[in-house]
This record gives C-alpha cells, sequence and structure tokens, in this order.
C-alpha cells in the first residue's frame, strides 16, 4: 500500500470507532527517541523516516510536524502523498494540538493510543482540548487494526555489561536508587526508560538499531527487583547476574498484570513525563511522581567509564584515520564510489577496532546539496556519487563495549570558495569557543549556547539546531538532559557537572550547495580555579585545514588548533597499524 491508501484505511477505522482525529507520534511505549521497527507508526503511516515527528490524521487532513533539523527530509518524503509538512519553529513544543482545537467542532473526540503518549503528555494534550470541549480517548489503537505485516518485536540476545567498563555493580546502583526511593518515601520504583534499565541492570542488548537496549520494563523493591522482558532474551552471564541481585525474570507482557496486583497500600514512585498512560493508569498502588532516578547518575560518568571514553577514541580516530585514506585513494585514483559506500567503509573501518559493537547511529554522509538537509541518511536507491569536487559532511560513530562515540567532520574535496572557507572557520571558531571555556558551577546548557554562535551571528548567520547532546556510555547517543540549546527546555536548564560527555557541534547550512558541521564530543572537568569548570576534548581527529581561514583566527584559536592537532597524533597513530596510513594521517594533522 502507498501512503494515501493506508490513509483511507485509517479513516474508515476512525468512522467505526466514532474518532475525528488521531495523534501519532514517533515514540513507542517507552518514550525512546530511536524505536523498534514493530512501533513505527508514525513512519509506517506517513512514509516520513526522521527520528522527531508527529502525525495528526483528521477526516479532511493529514500533517507531520517537525522541526527544522527535518524540513527538507520532511519535504522529500512527504512529496507525492496527502501529507502537508508544518513546520515548528519551537522543537519542544506542540502545535499540531493547536491545530486540533483550531479545526475540530465542539464535541470532537481525539483519539491517542495510550501506550504512545506518556502520561504527563496525555494530561497536557487534555488540558489544550477541554476548554473547547474536545474530548481524548486514550485507548485507541486504529494502527494495529490496519498494519498487517507489523513487524514482530525483537528476540535477539540480551548480555550482562561487564562491571570491567561500567565501573559499578547491579548492586552499588540499585543502592543509591533505593537510597532515592526511601527519600521519596517509595516501596517501589517503576522503570520504563529502555536506557534507564540498562544502565541501572548493567545489561545491553540490540532490541533498537543503533541503541544497545533490551526491550523491558523493570519494577525495583526495597529488598528485590524484577525485570519484565520476553523469555529466553537473557544468556546465561546476564541471568546469573539478575539472580545474584535477587532480581526475578517475568514475561516482557506480565507488568501491566503485575502492577494490578500490587497492595493498593503501597506506593510506586514513577516519571510521569515517561510512564506511558496505559501502564500509568494500571498500578495498583498510591502513586509518588518524581524525575527519573538513574538519569543524572548514568550522565555523570565514573573514573572508570572516563578511562575508557578516552581510549576508545583513540581507536575510533584510527578507524576514521583508515576510512578517510581511502576516501582519499579513490578520488585521487578517479574511483567511483558513493554516500552509500563510505558509509559502510566506516562501518568496516570501525568493525575492524577491538570490542566494536556496530554504529550509534544511521551514519550521514552528505555530499553537496545532501549536507544541508541536517539529519540526512543516504540510501542506495537515492544516494549521491561522491566525485572530487565541493564539499562533504560526514557525521558518524560507534557502539563500542568500552563506549560510545559521535563525531562529524566537514571536507572540501576541491579547492574551496571564500564564501565557503568564511563559513567553515565560523564554525570552527564557534566550536573552539565553547571547547575553551571557563565557567562557574551551576551553568547551564542554555548560558553556554552562545559561545558556538557567536561568530556565525555576527555574520548574521545560524543553524536550527541544537549545539549539543548528552552521549552514553555504551548506551544511547543521544542521552539526557544536559545538552547545549539555545532555549530553556531540559538541555538548556540542565547545570553541566563533571563527568558529564556532550557533543560540541555547531554547524551551517546553505539549502541546495552544502552544509557544514564539526563535532567534538567535551567532558565536563574541574577547572584549576576554584568554582570553575572547563572542558575536555576528547574527540580525537583533526580538521580540514584547506577550509580554514587563518587570516579570521585569532593567534589563541591557532594555538588551539596546533594543540589539538598535536594531541591528536600523539594518541591516535599508535592505533594505527598501516606505515602509509600513519604518514598520511600525520601531514592531516599539521600545524597551521
Amino acid at each position: 500500500m502507498n501512503v494515501n491508501q493506508k490513509l483511507q484505511l485509517l479513516r474508515a477505522e476512525m468512522r467505526s470507532n466514532n474518532i475525528d482525529a488521531v495523534i501519532i507520534p514517533s515514540s513507542d511505549p517507552h518514550q525512546s527517541e530511536y524505536v523498534s521497527n514493530h512501533w513505527q507508526e508514525r513512519a509506517w503511516i506517513s512514509g516520513f523516516t526522521g527520528s522527531a515527528g508527529t502525525v495528526v490524521v483528521t477526516l479532511d487532513h493529514a500533517g507531520l510536524w517537525t522541526d527544522s533539523r527535518y524540513f527538507l527530509q520532511g519535504e522529500m518524503e512527504l512529496a507525492g502523498s496527502e501529507f502537508v509538512l508544518h513546520k515548528m519553529t519551537n522543537q519542544f513544543g506542540n502545535p499540531y494540538v493547536t491545530f486540533l482545537v483550531d479545526h475540530l467542532p465542539s464535541g470532537a473526540v481525539v483519539g491517542i493510543n495510550g501506550w504512545m503518549f506518556a502520561r504527563g503528555s496525555v494530561q497536557d494534550i487534555k488540558d489544550t482540548l477541554a476548554p473547547s470541549n474536545i474530548s481524548l480517548n486514550h485507548r485507541c489503537d486504529l494502527i494495529s487494526a490496519i498494519w498487517a505485516d507489523r513487524p514482530a518485536l525483537s528476540n535477539d540476545e540480551v548480555t550482562a555489561h561487564e562491571v570491567t567498563y561500567a565501573g559499578k555493580s547491579v548492586s552499588e546502583k540499585l543502592s543509591v536508587v533505593r537510597a532515592a526511593m526511601a527519600d521519596a518515601g517509595a516501596d517501589y520504583y517503576l522503570l520504563t526508560t529502555l536506557d534507564d534499565i540498562g544502565w541501572t541492570l548493567n545489561i545491553r542488548g540490540t532490541d533498537v538499531d543503533y541503541n544497545p537496549v533490551a526491550i523491558s520494563y523493570a519494577l525495583i523493591g526495597r529488598e528485590n527487583a524484577h525485570l519484565f522482558i520476553h523469555p529466553g532474551k537473557l544468556n546465561t552471564d546476564a541471568s546469573q547476574q539478575l539472580a545474584a541481585n535477587a532480581i526475578t525474570e517475568h514475561p516482557y507482557d506480565a507488568i501491566k498484570s503485575f502492577l494490578n496486583q500490587l497492595d493498593e497500600n503501597q506506593s510506586v514512585l514513577l516519571d510521569p513525563t515517561s510512564c506511558s498512560q496505559a501502564l500509568y493508569e494500571a498500578v495498583n498502588a498510591r502513586v509518588i511522581h518524581g524525575a527519573s532516578i538513574p538519569k543524572m547518575l548514568k550522565a555523570v560518568k565514573n573514573d572508570v567509564e572516563i578511562a575508557h571514553i578516552r581510549t576508545v577514541m583513540m581507536k575510533d580516530g584510527a578507524a576514521l584515520a583508515h576510512a578517510f585514506y581511502w576516501m582519499e585513494g579513490m578520488l585521487d585514483g578517479q574511483e567511483s564510489f558513493t554516500e552509500v559506500d563510505l558509509v559502510k567503509k566506516l562501518a568496516s573501518c570501525r568493525s575492524a577496532q577491538d570490542l566494536y559493537q556496530n554504529e550509534s547511529f544511521g551514519a550521514i554522509v552528505g555530499y553537496r546539496s545532501n549536507g544541508a538537509i541536517i539529519h540526512y541518511h543516504p540510501m542506495p536507491e537515492t544516494c549521491k556519487a561522491i566525485k572530487p569536487e565541493g564539499i562533504l559532511l560526514v557525521d558518524s560513530g560507534g557502539q563500542y563495549r568500552d563506549g560510545t562515540t559521535d563525531i562529524t567532520r566537514t571536507f572540501t574535496l576541491s579547492t574551496p570558495s571564500q564564501e565557503e572557507k568564511t563559513n567553515y572557520t565560523l564554525v570552527l571558531q564557534g566550536m573552539i569557543a565553547l571547547s575553551m571555556a571557563k565557567f562557574p558551577e551551576g551553568t547551564t546548557g542554555v548560558q553556554l549556547d552562545i559561545l558556538a554562535r557567536q561568530f556565525l551571528w555576527h555574520e548574521g548567520l545560524n543553524y536550527g539546531h541544537g549545539t549539543g547532546h548528552g552521549v552514553g556510555f555504551f548506551m544511547n547517543v543521544h542521552e539526557p538532559p544536559q545538552g547545549f540549546v539555545n532555549n530553556f527546555s531540559e538541555r538548556g536548564k540542565t547545570v553541566h557537572v563533571p563527568g558529564m560527555l556532550t557533543s560540541n557541534e555547531p554547524g551551517f547550512y546553505k539549502e541546495g550547495s552544502y552544509g557544514m558541521r564539526i563535532e567534538n564530543l567535551v567532558l565536563c572537568v574541574p577547572a584549576q580555579q576554584s568554582g570553575f569548570l572547563e572542558f575536555e576534548t576528547v574527540t580525537l581527529y583533526p580538521f580540514d585545514l584547506n577550509l580554514i581561514d587563518r587570516n579570521r583566527l585569532s593567534a589563541k584559536e591557532i594555538a588551539w588548533i596546533n594543540q589539538y592537532h598535536d594531541h591528536v597524533y600523539k594518541h591516535v597513530s599508535p592505533y594505527i597499524q598501516d606505515d602509509a596510513v600513519r604518514v598520511w594521517f600525520k601531514e592531516k594533522c599539521a600545524s597551521i
């Protein structure tokens, strides 16, 4: 079926169930950013594959709401269908609900699947619709009725995440979680987000592309705990690790009935921003609202994790050196290759490194105009051939058992124009300014974001995405709560503290021509001055010297680049086994 045929089936179900509009989100029952194929309802109904966006279907309109990162992709993927792209200027708002208020009559009914929406979101939607006498039916699963060939959930193996890499045992982590439960006066703590479960119980899986998580729920009691997961998924080491910590395994689908049977005199602590409405309703005990306990705990990397992070960046830098050495050889030899070929080469070179598992996200390899599509991912049937001319943007990362990487570099494949050099240098200056920042304890992401934008702003330029996001440790590459953004979202309001690993990635995009982004991961560490913090740049790969306009750089910026390149070569070169690649890499790490 094409998209318009799917819409016809959906509207038939809506009429049968007296539903005037449905809202279909990007998420799953665990409020994940990346979701398994089984739960990709929004992508299935609309054809839009970006990781963020919300669909609203009424009996006479079909719309997709997404933010500026996906405007170009949305226009391309919705073309030829009934869907209309609604551009969101604030990626954290919900203008699609306001749209329904403006376009539905009094007495209308909006349907949602309560498994796919967090309790807090459901309340917000209800509060917005109620003044217009529009009701919300949150037990409305219409997609399941029409998605005949829906993929099954993964049955892949779940493994133990060794203390050698985690730095803290399950017992140690449960002790901290239980202390927070005691402070809240809770008998149980309900974990619904997959990365929180993976971190707390030291387990890893492959149930979702790129993120090493296992589809599950966890309920932690004061002395024991329960993991709800499909039977047979846990390997022997993972099962033994759970049993040693008094954690009982249950079938994944048993979570609802288990919560139904709790003693009503007991209490359950949960986060209403991540617990689904359907699961929230199942709790037969007193509910205590609270923020996710593991969220901040896992955001602050421990000393063992930090040591591994520094090592994994050396391995990742070596993998990139081999990939980009191959790329230059192909270009020099006038050999034909595509964006997809480079994606495969990056994964192949990373896979040669010790403890590599898979990509940390779908690599963004955008040649020329494709680079201006911020979250572009090349596909074999539509990707561009890469030639020795123009600008190439490469954003990629790896999942290793000893860490997660995420790096972007922009290359010129021919002599760049002055405009290209200027814009690249403005982006580089912003990245350096944030890298060199010293700031007092208590500083938030929204306060730091302007450092990366200031040079572009001075020229009347900007970029439409955040400057940085938190990064997990062999876990989700996008990890809340911290980041660098120019708004007061969670990422903007979160205080940066030592141990947080965050991306630093300003960019510039000229639609139809090229995209530029430079990304390093930075670790928050104490500064020499008491009460102040700074960043340690841990990503290790040189910048394209051919794109730098030295005349725009200060002496301090030049010194920073030269010191960084020296540091990169010193720490990456021992991991480069090929002599020819090592010689080439030394040239790339030259001073300016």
